[in-house]
């Protein structure tokens, strides 16, 4: 997987005294396989932990579900047209964002699946997620004709207004 951006200290350095500055963005890549859902779950797990964003356990869960469900849905419908997946985290001090980016045109939609389907739940998911923290979530189409579906969380109090993906 590669990780583009800042990236956390050597293991042997030691941390940065005093508060950090939560403004940044990590991209991480991976092939539209299976095997990368929990590879992206876990890099943006790690990365979250070496920023040391103070996030309660609830919200990193629910984080991790989104950047799971997210994955899932380019490896599942995307990979066709997209070989490569997109992960990025952005920090503010209000607020953190993960935005999946694939190179597939269309433009999914929460669907309220029957209840004898197994599946078709994910954006829905998504949505109930960042609804209940008490943030935001959506999907764009990026210039190149693909898309980004993100979604932006509140760190402990809500947020005024969490960003849009550039």
């Amino acid at each position: 997987m590669e990780i583009l951006g800042s990236v956390p200290p050597d293991p042997g350095q030691a941390p940065p005294r005093g508060p950090i500055e939560f403004d940044g963005a990590w991209r991480f890549t991976a092939p539209a396989l299976d095997s990368s859902v929990p590879r992206a779950r876990h890099a943006v797990r790690d990365l979250l932990r070496h920023q040391r964003v103070a996030l309660g356990e609830d919200l990193l869960q629910g984080l991790l579900l989104i950047v799971s469900e997210l994955v899932t849905n380019t490896v599942r419908h995307a990979a066709l047209l997209s070989p490569e997946v997109s992960v990025e985290v952005s920090l503010g001090p209000e607020w953190v964002r993960v935005a999946v980016e694939d190179d597939h045109p269309y433009r999914p939609k929460p669907l309220e699946a029957g209840e004898d389907q197994t599946g078709g739940r994910g954006l829905l998911l998504v949505k109930a997620i960042s609804d209940e923290a008490g943030g935001l979530c959506d999907v764009e189409h990026t210039a190149s004709g693909g898309k980004v579906v993100w979604a932006a969380l509140p760190l402990g109090t809500p947020a005024t207004s969490p960003p849009r993906p550039r």
